[in-house]
């Protein structure tokens, strides 16, 4: 496999323990070449910003059905920040309000995947955002 494997960090944040989702996320993006760190159920926030900070991934992506996106997504991102990981790619899946996009992705988020996203959807945006940070 080539060096250049992109990494993502697949992580549920919060009290949320339907991980199915996620688990079938991560499977298939690993099937399609992409190294996968799944760090399971229960994460706080700072759990998985150390998490990503440990094993120098270029995404994390956030599975999250418990209604609290607005308060832990924000701070994943803050906590992200704050350790220097400015060129981490973040990503929600799960069920978000419509009207709770726009706030998430001024807080940083860069993509949100909601009910029905394909998988291939997921990977191909993925390649595309770690190539743009690249070529930055």
């Amino acid at each position: 496999m080539s060096e250049d494997k992109i990494r993502v960090l697949v992580a549920k944040p919060g009290l949320d323990g339907h991980d199915r989702g996620a688990k079938v996320v991560a499977r298939s993006l690993r099937d399609a070449g992409f190294e996968i760190i799944y760090t399971g159920i229960r994460q706080t926030p700072q759990m998985i910003a150390e998490a990503a900070l440990q094993e120098d991934v270029d995404v994390v992506g956030l599975s999250i059905l418990s209604g609290a996106h607005m308060t832990l997504c924000p701070k994943v991102v803050e906590l992200l920040r704050a350790q220097g990981q400015d060129d981490v790619i973040v990503l929600v899946g799960g069920i978000i309000p419509d009207e709770d996009v726009p706030r998430l992705r001024e807080a940083g988020i860069d993509a949100i995947f909601g009910p029905g996203a394909s998988t291939r959807e997921i990977g191909d945006f993925i390649r595309q955002a770690v190539a743009a940070r690249n070529e930055a």
